[in-house]
């Protein structure tokens, strides 16, 4: 191509890459004129080279074809050829800018992906309650030790799965109705113990401020300083499993490492002044349940309760947590977080990480399919799947693949392990940063 190019400017051509072969050519008696050699004979078609036979011989209307000078050997898709070395192209950078926007994203995705139906959104809230009664009745009448451990994985996970409806009202994917949203989104999440206002608020930040050190909500690194400043009870409970799987309660009262206020506190600096009556309204929801389950425990007797609900919910609380946090971490490669003028809604939305949770895929509602929720939080969660393969041309390398899950994703507790030996802290200056190791924690002798 070069050579053309020079060529069509009355250059004087390139040298070419390899040498011009001497047999099988079509020649005449111009010296000067070019040969062809069969050896190129892919280059064009009969009648390209009847056209360049007569140029060669003196006919007028020389087309440029004559002046083409093609190699014999391309460049891969890794790289390219120069003066016959292949040279690698640059590798991929995911903390660089990307090459498209967010609307280039948006205009992706199929349009009937945003419609939000209420009554499809409202079956799986039936389907979810009717199984979890179900569950609850089975588990109660059987009442064996065999029985008991099945009930609480099962259960557990079901309750997650109210969750994640709860998360989608408070989105305000779950339909258009506000008023709809709020009622469903505090029955379901009072009903686990969830302040539905005080953490749909705070999550509601989590997105706004998604890979932002300081700024994001859930999960978010500890800058250096704030990290060596941990008590050594602190720093055992955040990074030794299973503890950190089971934070999410403590959270709602105390918030992360380095920030202040309670989900559950109409005046805590989680909230603005006019959400002060949002946030009272679902503390007083979520006092309810606590009361009605302290009657139930009377009732029923306190054995049987915590059978029946505290240790589901504690199954509950531990797939809150393994999702959110493998939703940000835990990838095999090093991804960024920002500050500052580096961060952006999009580049913050394209260090989130999909996941493959095999069945659990269908009763959590497909919040695996996390990068595309992130970036439109709007789509209701029956969209997701189809949004995400329309998006994932535009994405490119953005969208790191999910590993294939059996039908339990035992996979990522290996992932989680991982990342809680490995991803400690970041460092205290620079707009994009890295995870980095505290050797006294993953056993190396040396911070990676």
């Amino acid at each position: 191509m070069a050579t053309w190019l020079l060529s069509e400017c009355g250059l004087k051509p390139l040298q070419p890459l390899f040498p011009r072969p001497r047999t099988g050519a079509i020649s005449c008696n111009n010296p000067s004129k070019i040969r062809f050699s069969n050896t190129n004979s892919g280059l064009g078609d009969l009648n390209s080279k009847k056209r360049s036979f007569l140029q060669c011989c003196g006919v007028k209307d020389r087309s440029w074809e004559l002046r083409v000078g093609a190699p014999l050997r391309v460049g891969t898709i890794e790289g390219e050829i120069i003066n016959g070395v292949e040279e690698k192209l640059p590798e991929f950078d995911p903390g660089a800018p990307p090459p498209f926007k967010l609307a280039d994203i948006r205009a992706a995705i199929p349009n009937h992906c945003w419609v939000k139906d209420p009554w499809k959104s409202m079956s799986y809230v039936v389907r979810d309650v009717a199984v979890v009664l179900g569950l609850a009745a089975a588990a109660a009448y059987l009442n064996h030790w065999l029985v008991w451990p099945l009930y609480w994985a099962a259960q557990g996970t079901m309750f997650w799965g109210l969750f994640v409806l709860g998360h989608d009202c408070g989105h305000g994917s779950f339909s258009n109705n506000p008023k709809l949203n709020s009622v469903v989104g505090h029955l379901l999440h009072s009903s686990i113990l969830v302040p539905y206002h005080g953490w749909r608020i705070s999550h509601r930040t989590h997105h706004q401020n998604h890979g932002h050190v300081e700024n994001d909500e859930s999960w978010h690194p500890l800058p250096e300083k704030i990290y060596k400043s941990l008590e050594t009870a602190t720093s055992i409970l955040r990074f030794t499993v299973p503890f950190p799987m089971l934070a999410y309660p403590f959270y709602l009262w105390n918030r992360s490492p380095g920030k202040t206020g309670s989900h559950f506190h109409p005046d805590s600096d989680l909230f603005v002044p006019n959400e002060r009556k949002y946030v009272i309204t679902s503390t007083i929801c979520w006092t309810a349940m606590a009361a009605l389950l302290v009657g139930l425990g009377f009732v029923m007797g306190p054995i049987q309760l915590l059978k029946l609900y505290v240790v589901p919910y504690w199954i509950f609380v531990m797939w809150l947590d393994l999702v959110t946090y493998l939703h940000h971490h835990g990838h095999e490669d090093k991804l960024p977080w920002y500050r500052g003028q580096e961060w952006s809604y999009l580049r913050g939305g394209l260090t989130t990480l999909d996941r493959d949770y095999g069945w659990i895929n269908n009763i959590h509602h497909d919040i695996g399919t996390h990068v595309i929720h992130h970036l439109f939080p709007q789509i209701p969660h029956y969209h997701l799947i189809e949004a995400t393969e329309a998006a994932k041309p535009v994405l490119g390398k953005y969208y790191r693949e999910p590993k294939k899950s059996s039908p339990i994703p035992f996979h990522l507790i290996g992932d989680l392990i991982r990342s809680m030996k490995k991803d400690h802290f970041v460092s205290d200056i620079g707009d994009v940063v890295y995870y980095q190791t505290d050797p006294n924690i993953s056993g190396s002798s040396t911070s990676k």
